[in-house]
C-alpha cells in the first residue's frame, strides 16, 4: 500500500478538525441545557434549595466556559488546515492528480469553510 499523498493527509486533517468542532458544539449545547436547568431549579426552590446546588451550578458554568475557550484555537487550526488543503488542491490540479482524491479534497474544503464562528462567550 503506497503512503498517503499530501493531498490525502490535508483532506483528512480538515475532516478531523471539523468533526472535533462539531463534537465541542454538541457538548456546549448539553452544558448550556444543564446550566439552565440548574438555574431554574435553584430559582424555583429558593431558600429551600439544596446547599450543594450553588456549588454544582458554579462547576457546570466553569466547564461550559472551558468548552467555549476551545473554539478560538480550534477555529484557527481549521483555518490553517483549510489553507494547506487549498494549496494541496492547487498542486494536485496542476499535476493532474487523482480525480477521486480531488473530489474528496474539495468536499472537505467546503466542510472546513462552512464552520461557523465560535459561539459568543
Amino acid at each position: 500500500m503506497p503512503p498517503p499523498t499530501p493531498l490525502t493527509i490535508a483532506t483528512q486533517s480538515v475532516q478531523r478538525l471539523v468533526k472535533e468542532e462539531k463534537y465541542y458544539r454538541k457538548e456546549l449545547e448539553q452544558q448550556n441545557e444543564r446550566v439552565k436547568k440548574l438555574e431554574t431549579d435553584i430559582k424555583n426552590e429558593g431558600e429551600g434549595a439544596d446547599g450543594n446546588a450553588g456549588y454544582v451550578l458554579k462547576q457546570e458554568q466553569k466547564a461550559r466556559d472551558e468548552t467555549k475557550a476551545v473554539f478560538a484555537p480550534l477555529n484557527e487550526r481549521i483555518a490553517e488546515a483549510v489553507q494547506r488543503l487549498e494549496e494541496q488542491i492547487a498542486t494536485a490540479e496542476s499535476e493532474e492528480g487523482s480525480p477521486e482524491e480531488l473530489k474528496k479534497a474539495k468536499e472537505a474544503l467546503e466542510l472546513g469553510k462552512s464552520v461557523e464562528e465560535p459561539p459568543a462567550a
